[in-house]
């Protein structure tokens, strides 16, 4: 009986977005735009680093971030903007489950790199003679290898749980693509251990990089506040201005969505909030590093010239 009843279900219709014909149009040709912009800045991010040889370690994260970034918006994006042009709402079983898992390896991976930048930024400022021996290139590519894994099990555990529900009655989901939480909703079995792994495994993994981002901070504005000298603080803050900046955006975003009480009745607050941290800001981080981080800004404009010369050629 049970697997007569996962097969049911073999669709499901999005319905997170307004129906109206002209907020239709609008909204695809805005995330259409926003998309563009998400790609080609982080991309731009990425050809920057490589071009102007930022080797460092806070660049080769922030290179993967803007990778990240780029995949993570690419999961829902383009498939929204497909069904609105093209007025097919549907999802089928196997396509939502495959988006799924690649929205929470996306979004768990952001999480443990800015996790790991802070904690880049709190040796390079509290423990700068050791930061060539705990930050070096190897150790740096072995973290990064690492953190993958992590996000591909994680999310691997979550879409398997996922398949092994049934879902036999409505197949409407309120969101503009395929989360937990409305999935767990639609589903006509026990979902109480799946509930269980997401606030064990998914909390242990969103709250811990955002305690080891506060206290990196907390420390590294203990060790700022020792400085004595007005340019040394300067310097020490600007380094961290960036990044902080993104934590900020992303987790307070991401919090708005999976911790504040959200009522069913209300899908649309919801809706907003997801936007807010999954499509809005993987597109404004390419702007918060290249205007507000000086090697970033040189190097762009570095290639940019650089391109221009070549062309003129």
């Amino acid at each position: 009986m049970e697997k007569r009843n996962l097969t049911v279900v073999r669709e499901f219709v999005l319905l997170g977005l307004p129906s109206s014909a002209e907020q239709q149009h609008l909204l695809s040709v805005l995330f259409l735009c926003m998309y563009l912009a998400t790609t080609l800045g982080n991309m731009l991010i990425i050809a920057t680093i490589g071009f102007d040889h930022l080797h460092s370690p806070m660049y080769f994260f922030l290179s993967n971030l803007a990778f990240v970034d780029i995949c993570f918006t690419s999961t829902t994006v383009p498939q929204m903007v497909v069904n609105i042009l093209t007025g097919t709402k549907t999802i089928s079983f196997a396509g939502c489950l495959t988006q799924l898992f690649f929205f929470v390896s996306f979004v768990n991976m952001d999480s443990l790199l800015l996790c790991v930048m802070a904690y880049d930024r709190y040796v390079a400022i509290c423990h700068p003679l050791h930061y060539t021996a705990r930050m070096n290139l190897c150790i740096c590519v072995q973290l990064v290898a690492g953190l993958w894994l992590v996000t591909y099990l994680h999310a691997l555990l979550h879409t398997v749980l996922i398949a092994q529900l049934s879902f036999c009655a409505s197949n409407i989901i309120h969101h503009f693509f395929c989360d937990l939480n409305p999935l767990l909703q639609l589903s006509c079995s026990d979902v109480s251990f799946n509930v269980m792994i997401i606030f064990a495994v998914g909390g242990l993994l969103a709250l811990t990089p955002l305690v080891c981002i506060l206290v990196s901070y907390g420390l590294i504005f203990s060790t700022v506040l020792k400085i004595t000298s007005t340019q040394g603080k300067q310097r020490a803050v600007s380094t961290c201005s960036c990044h902080l900046s993104v934590v900020v955006l992303f987790y307070g975003t991401a919090i708005a969505v999976y911790f504040s009480p959200s009522s069913p009745h209300m899908p649309e607050s919801n809706t907003l909030s997801t936007i807010m941290y999954s499509v809005i800001a993987p597109m404004l981080n390419p702007f918060i590093y290249t205007l507000r981080n000086r090697a970033m800004k040189r190097g762009l404009q570095k290639m940019l010239f650089k391109c221009t010369v070549f062309q003129q050629q």
